[in-house]
């Protein structure tokens, strides 16, 4: 067990050094690249918001990143696919397009007139299809979810009435707190089964991209929970679910609710506008605080790192001197991220299933 918990440990001091010095090199590329002042606010940007490049280290004066696939279509040029290596980060325009890099449309695909300019148009942008980062990394969590779960269940075939061994018996506990301790408590007996495969999927979709968001190195580091995107999928998700699998006295309730004074339904229905809000409110705070949550300790640590260079900007000795509070406070953050991480994942997981509880409660 002692020898268990320093193996933990210091996993988590290597991600925690990892994750430091891997920001600490693309601050200073940052520096490099730019002649102007240190600008915090693009320093942070860049890396929450998703790209159409992984960046994964400069080496000198090369810069070692994986293009992705552009997929566009536009009324004038129909469908086009090819390598975001085409843009050059952005310097250059490729067969109509180019990667804006200012502007109302930074970092979105535009189309561009023969002799350069933008189409200033909404109505104009192209369709945009592309693998960018988030993409990508959303087929790396369910590649790395397939392998968890098909390893787990081949491994129950070939053990069957044994003790679970390696990744089984890693999985095997969460499985079972999800089931008996979210999906039976929250739902029912009798309702809980039919949920069960829905809550163990989002709980370790949100956990192990809540964890990979931590890790800079490919293929992890996409902040997909970051990503209000892919948080309102999972909380539409949850909506659908609901309101489908909604009995006969989920409906009554919230149309025409028999414990509620008849005043408050006419001839104002207050108590069923009230309701029917309610319906789309659920999933909105599910999907703004796991959003708010995962970007919020991306944010925080970037700022503490860009101290270092504000600092640095006004002399050497203090941009050093702030680095150790900065980095301490930054490995603060890390290992509060992965508490966070965690309890995310638990709370989008146990406010489903008490919504699904609420949808199939009986009379």
């Amino acid at each position: 067990m002692i020898n268990l918990r320093k193996n933990i440990v210091k996993c988590l001091l290597t991600i925690v050094m990892i994750f430091s010095i891997s920001f600490v090199t693309v601050a200073n590329e940052n520096q490099e690249e730019e002649s102007t002042k240190f600008k915090p606010g693009e320093f942070i940007m860049h890396h929450i918001y998703d790209a159409h490049e992984w960046n994964i280290c400069r080496v000198g004066e090369i810069q070692v990143y994986i293009p992705l696939l552009i997929i566009v279509r536009s009324e004038t040029k129909g469908w086009n696919v090819f390598s975001s290596r085409k843009f050059q980060h952005g310097e250059k325009s490729y067969k109509g397009f180019r990667l804006e890099k200012k502007g109302k449309y930074k970092g979105k695909v535009v189309e561009v007139l023969d002799d350069g300019i933008t189409i200033d148009s909404k109505a104009s942008l192209p369709l945009d299809f592309s693998i960018t980062k988030d993409v990508l990394g959303v087929f790396v969590s369910l590649i790395l979810m397939l392998w968890v779960f098909l390893s787990v269940a081949k491994a129950y075939v070939k053990n069957r009435g044994k003790a679970p061994k390696g990744i089984q018996s890693a999985v095997e506990p969460i499985i079972l707190f999800v089931r008996d301790d979210i999906a039976k408590q929250s739902i029912g007996e009798k309702q809980y089964e039919r949920f069960t495969p829905f809550l163990l999927t989002i709980f370790f979709f949100i956990l192990i991209n809540n964890l990979a968001g931590l890790i800079p190195i490919f293929p992890f580091g996409a902040n997909l929970t970051g990503n209000i995107t892919i948080t309102m999928v999972l909380a539409l998700f949850t909506f659908f679910v609901t309101n489908f699998s909604g009995n006969k006295h989920y409906w009554k309730d919230i149309f025409n609710s028999s414990t509620i004074p008849w005043w408050l339904k006419f001839p104002i229905p207050l108590v069923p506008i009230v309701e029917i809000l309610g319906m789309f409110t659920k999933p909105l705070i599910l999907m703004i605080r796991l959003f708010a949550n995962m970007s919020s300790g991306h944010i925080i640590a970037l700022g503490f790192f860009s101290l270092i260079f504000v600092f640095g900007e006004m002399s050497v000795g203090i941009g050093y001197g702030v680095s150790v509070l900065s980095i301490a406070f930054s490995i603060f953050m890390t290992m509060l991220d992965l508490l966070i991480s965690v309890i995310q994942a638990y709370v989008f997981t146990l406010l489903s299933a008490i919504y699904f509880g609420m949808a199939t409660e009986e009379h």
